[in-house]
Order: structure tokens, then sequence, then C-alpha cells
């Protein structure tokens, strides 16, 4: 039951803009909760790759004191990889067009970590 509202809750992200392509709840250890990801992705890798990203995100926010961390973003030729916190155990992974209007995305991701958290 709550597995199937989590897909629901990625699902309704992809679905809220056409900027973002997929996304992923991860455990803060790096193992999938829920995903609405391609074929063809391998959900270990970016689980792992995840975690540790937000973790390190987490880090370096402290050591140059930039508060508590936001999100980390990953940005390549062909889109970006934005991470949330989803609550205190789990991570947000959206993948996002080159072409998004970052401040919308954000804004639709701080919706979904926060609707996330409350069904964890």
């Amino acid at each position: 039951m709550r597995t199937q509202q989590l897909q629901q809750a990625l699902e309704g992200l992809n679905a809220s803009t056409a900027d973002v392509e997929a996304s992923a709840l991860i455990s803060i250890d790096g193992l999938m909760i829920a995903s609405a990801m391609p074929q063809g992705m391998d959900e270990d890798r970016i689980g792992a790759m995840s975690a540790a990203l937000l973790s390190l995100g987490e880090r370096t926010a402290g050591e140059l004191g930039r508060g508590q961390l936001e999100r980390v973003l990953v940005q390549g030729e062909r889109g970006y990889v934005i991470m949330s916190a989803a609550g205190s155990e789990a991570v947000l992974t959206v993948l996002a067009k080159p072409s998004a209007k970052l401040g919308l995305v954000f804004l639709d991701i701080k919706r979904a970590a926060q609707a996330l958290s409350q069904i964890l």
C-alpha cells in the first residue's frame, strides 16, 4: 500500500511538468525505495550514487558555512540530476531536461519531497 502511494507520488512529479524526465526515492543507505525511471537504468548504481552525493553535499554545506543543505545539482550537457532530502531517511533524485525551468522544477521537487516524507 505504502509502496503504491510512493510510486504514485513519483509518477505525479514526473507528470507535473514536461521538464522532469524521471524520479526515484532512495534510502539514505542507497537502496531504491520506489522509482519512476525509464527502462534500462541501473537502479542500484543510481541509489548508491544519490546517497553518496547527498551525504557529501551535506558535509560540504556544513564545512563551508552554507547552512543546511537544500539540494545537490549536477548539470550535464543532456540535462540535470537534482537530489533533495525527503525527510531524514530518504533522498529524492530527479532527472530534468537541459531546457528545464529550474525554479519551477525546484518547487515541484520540494512539494514532492514533503509529500513523500509524509508517506514514509
